[in-house]
């Protein structure tokens, strides 16, 4: 068998072995907006053969109006409460991986449904990163201010101990697509069948 050949087989196998060992739990990426998490999420289920649902994606749907006209129209906290609704239901929905805002987090009750019904993985992103990634996107309504990077950095500091109660953290950077998501399927095969985690781990210290 040729190296690519074995590299592949093995990749096939180390799925297989994930999903089974997920058995009716989710994927659940959570981390700041430009993390990442819709493009890694994209990647890693196709990679581990899941659908893929986007939570974002989802709430505009229920509401029938996108997130910046509900944050507009009715308010942040309303956007959380349809926002708890909409991740309690996919949680309820089987296997996936499941990308969620960046504030989802924020809703105790949110918290324990992705601990008691999946496997969280916290994409971990630098101020600077998120910034860069961000700074073209004027849809984004919490960075309507005047100091986009100040907001971002508090924001981290507001979420951060909330991600940190992840199952992995993974190092988000600007590296290509597919490095994070081998170090993600990398992590992930470690907690799920307890073995060392080879990857970019990021710290959670």
């Amino acid at each position: 068998m040729s190296e690519i050949a074995a590299r592949s087989g093995s990749g096939v196998n180390r799925a297989a072995e994930i999903v089974s060992a997920l058995g009716s739990r989710l994927i659940v990426l959570v981390g700041m907006m430009g993390s990442g998490k819709s493009t890694v999420g994209r990647r890693l289920a196709a990679r581990l053969h899941l659908a893929f649902v986007d939570a974002d994606q989802e709430i505009e749907a229920a509401a029938g109006m996108s997130i910046p006209d509900i944050f507009a129209t009715h308010g942040e906290p309303h956007f959380r409460d349809g926002e708890a609704k909409v991740i309690a239901r996919l949680l309820d929905e089987g296997p996936r991986v499941l990308a969620t805002g960046g504030g989802a987090v924020l809703r105790e009750e949110t918290r324990d449904r992705i601990r008691d019904r999946a496997v969280s993985i916290w994409l971990k992103a630098d101020g600077d990163v998120i910034l860069r990634r961000v700074k073209r996107r004027t849809e984004r309504p919490l960075l309507q201010t005047a100091d986009p990077a100040g907001t971002i950095d508090r924001l981290i500091a507001e979420r951060g101990p909330l991600y940190e109660l992840a199952d992995i953290a993974i190092l988000s950077r600007d590296v290509p697509h597919e490095k994070i998501v081998d170090e993600c399927i990398d992590a992930l095969h470690a907690y799920l069948l307890n073995r060392p985690a080879v990857g970019q781990a990021a710290s959670r210290a």
